[in-house]
């Protein structure tokens, strides 16, 4: 076999295949499908300070080639996390992460520090596409300094692997993502979901209660593909790449384009079992190419 083996900053995987936050529950919802411990790195969903209900049904709708989700966080909050599910997922023999999200830097600071105590949680992926309330509700993620801000914040408080989700909803992700670096962040994982929406043409009204939504799935990978190209050009640290991918050629091509490693989201929920196919996938075409390494596939696109 090929060696798949990953190292992001210190994050050292077995293989350069994780799951998208919010796709893939706490790990444990897949355990009787796929064996947790063939995937290179576990992001669990968004977790946040407080509890939070999410936004009313509906709150999810089928697209061509991919979905529409706008489910709003829902989650417990991070006491509950530490209490009842940190538990359960601490002796999985592989990268539990945790996607943090918040509506204000003072949020995300405190989820962190509390999530920096569990030994057993070796990164957190910060998501910074969250409205921030002081500003109108503006994204953290869509301008440089309101990313150094946050980043910078979360990154005195953290003192382990600490990722930096990228909104693709702005003019420039390169810049987005030169600040997130700036900041401290020891990787980017890029694109978070495309704003869509979707509308019931004989109801002549929205069909997601927020009209708007996150669009994933195979459709948006093109736009992504692009993204993660740039960002890797542009940063000296590891880039993680997602959206769109359904097999191993697609997180063959991320991986080509400049990706450390790739996440796996909306193909989860097709089949339960496509994280480790794509990493047999992509051993088997390391082999065919007669490449040891996965590590030396990594920005081997040549333009």
């Amino acid at each position: 076999m090929a060696d798949l083996r990953t190292d992001i900053c210190g994050l050292h995987m077995c293989n350069p295949v994780m799951t998208a936050s919010g796709t893939f529950g706490y790990g444990t919802e897949f355990q009787d499908f796929v064996d947790l411990e063939e995937i290179g790195g576990i992001i669990v969903k968004g977790t946040t300070l407080a509890h939070r209900e999410g936004n009313p049904y509906p709150r999810m709708a089928e697209t061509p080639m991919g979905m529409l989700n706008a489910v709003g966080l829902q989650n417990k909050g991070v006491h509950y996390f530490v209490d009842h599910i940190y538990p359960t997922i601490k002796d999985i023999n592989t990268n539990m992460i945790v996607n943090v999200s918040g509506s204000a830097v003072e949020d995300y600071v405190e989820t962190a520090a509390i999530i920096n105590d569990l030994d057993k949680i070796p990164a957190i992926e910060l998501n910074i596409s969250c409205p921030n309330v002081k500003k109108g509700g503006m994204s953290f993620g869509v301008n440089p300094r309101a990313t150094d801000e946050v980043v910078s914040a979360v990154r005195n408080v953290y003192k382990k692997t600490l990722i930096v989700k990228l909104s693709p909803n702005v003019t420039d992700i390169t810049e987005i993502a030169k600040a997130a670096e700036g900041a401290g962040a020891d990787s980017v994982s890029l694109i978070n979901t495309l704003l869509g929406m979707a509308i019931d043409a004989e109801k002549m009204r929205p069909i997601l209660s927020t009209v708007t939504g996150g669009m994933s799935g195979a459709a948006v990978k093109p736009i992504a593909l692009r993204m993660v190209w740039q960002v890797s050009k542009a940063v000296n640290i590891p880039v993680i790449g997602l959206g769109g991918i359904m097999n191993w050629k697609d997180a063959v091509e991320f991986i080509l384009a400049g990706a450390s490693a790739i996440q796996i989201g909306t193909a989860n929920f097709i089949d339960p079992a496509i994280t480790v196919k794509v990493a047999q996938g992509i051993n088997d075409y390391l082999e065919r190419h007669s490449i040891s390494s996965v590590k030396d596939l990594v920005g081997r696109l040549e333009v």
